[in-house]
């Protein structure tokens, strides 16, 4: 009876917005990097070197631009058009390795590896060739769970002995505990900042105590996810690969404002962006939204402003993925709720209970999705796919200007764009 352990590999990109940038710019190979959120408000990525300057995850721009000045840390803009290019070219080649794929996130991916003979080795070329055609860095996590995968990378980042590549079922039992009692909680898959802070006040601290903890005991206090996660860390998978990923549940498009808008009609062209960037995931997992919410919100952070948060959520009584009839239904939320004298910061669309495509039953005075629209939304879908998102919008998305994100340190579109494509000096 074979009774080797699985293999779980998870490929994780290093500080991969970071790393994304210095692809096309190898002269900041050594320079302190960051990468901030929508309209340049706070950190969201660091290079190695800017954690080492302190830089926090999270930390508001203006309270780095000082240190940045001081360092010659070098500040982008948020990419997200390159971002997703680059990863899908990781993830694609990551899929030549292994027949079984997870990818869990923009810069991670699952592989089974389970039946190879060849997994360290095959780990290391996983690094080379992603490297060598794209520019990136991963380290490879492996052992017998998803959990403990993920502390593996842990470990494989963080140990430059490992040279990227760390392997737990090639550990003696003493070796594992070795490396599991110099681990901290936090550093589990799952356990947050407030979890963290519950387990250390029952004396668990490092993950060698979690692992060892009474399951049973830790179930009844928190959750059967607790009991999961230890069975996880004893080499015992309970978390599957989910080969295709799950349909969303909820689809949620929204956006801070560059600059305040005071007028209905900006907040209108913004909701109608919204909505189309909204529409299209829908269709995009074959699936039709039976609830529209509509949201606008001031900044709470001018607290000299008059403050109005309104929302309003409409039950449809057909229900639809059609974009024209959306955003018929997000303008009419708008003006329900909308409000003069206001400087409105933020809005957004929220669209929810699910179906599939042609689920449901129809009021009898109300239209149906007809032939010609169902077509004229798979020419959209089509055409945007083909020369890139936004390519083709409803009338109402023409943009204003005033509700755009900043984006002031932005770097050119070196993927998607033929004017910005990457030239050699």
């Amino acid at each position: 009876m074979n009774t080797a352990p699985r293999s779980i590999a998870l490929v994780d990109c290093n500080n991969f917005y970071c790393s994304c940038e210095r692809v096309f710019r190898p002269d900041l190979e050594t320079t302190p990097v960051l990468v901030l959120s929508n309209n340049d408000g706070a950190v969201v990525a660091r290079s190695n070197e800017t954690k080492a300057l302190g830089v926090k995850m999270g930390e508001p721009w203006f309270k780095v631009k000082e240190l940045a000045k001081k360092h010659g840390i070098v500040a982008f803009s948020s990419n997200y058009a390159l971002y997703a290019c680059l990863s899908n070219r990781v993830m694609q080649m990551l899929s030549d390795f292994s027949p079984v794929q997870e990818v869990y996130s923009i810069d991670e991916s699952f592989l089974d590896l389970t039946g190879f003979t060849d997994v360290t080795e095959r780990a290391y070329r996983i690094r080379k060739t992603v490297l060598q055609n794209t520019g990136i860095t991963v380290c490879v996590g492996i052992a017998s769970s998803k959990t403990l995968a993920k502390l593996a990378n842990h470990v494989a980042k963080k140990h430059p002995n490992s040279r990227g590549v760390f392997d737990f079922n090639r550990l003696s039992v003493r070796q594992v505990d070795s490396v599991l009692s110099n681990l901290e909680i936090g550093e589990v898959w799952g356990i947050g900042r407030k979890l963290n802070a519950s387990l250390n006040h029952d004396g668990i601290e490092t993950v060698l105590q979690l692992r060892d903890a009474d399951a049973p005991r830790l179930r009844a206090r928190y959750d059967v996810v607790m009991a999961k996660t230890i069975r996880e860390l004893r080499g015992e998978p309970c978390i599957e690969l989910e080969e295709v990923a799950p349909a969303k549940q909820q689809i949620v498009c929204s956006r801070s404002f560059g600059q305040c808008v005071t007028d209905i009609d900006d907040l209108q062209e913004a909701l109608t962006h919204f909505m189309g960037n909204a529409a299209g995931k829908l269709r995009a997992q074959k699936s039709v939204a039976s609830m529209v919410q509509v949201f606008i919100l001031t900044d709470r952070f001018r607290a000299e402003d008059p403050q109005y948060c309104p929302s309003v959520s409409l039950p449809l009584i057909t229900a639809t993925a059609d974009t024209l009839t959306l955003c018929s239904w997000a303008a009419a939320g708008l003006r329900s709720i909308f409000k003069a004298g206001f400087r409105y910061k933020k809005a957004g669309v929220i669209l929810s209970e699910f179906g599939p495509e042609g689920m449901g039953q129809a009021d009898l005075f109300a239209p149906r999705d007809e032939p010609d629209r169902l077509a004229l939304m798979a020419t959209l879908d089509g055409l945007n796919a083909r020369f890139g998102r936004g390519t083709v919008k409803v009338s109402g998305e023409r943009p204003s200007g005033r509700w755009k994100m900043t984006s002031d340190r932005k770097s050119p579109a070196y993927t998607t764009n033929w004017d910005e494509i990457a030239r050699c000096r």
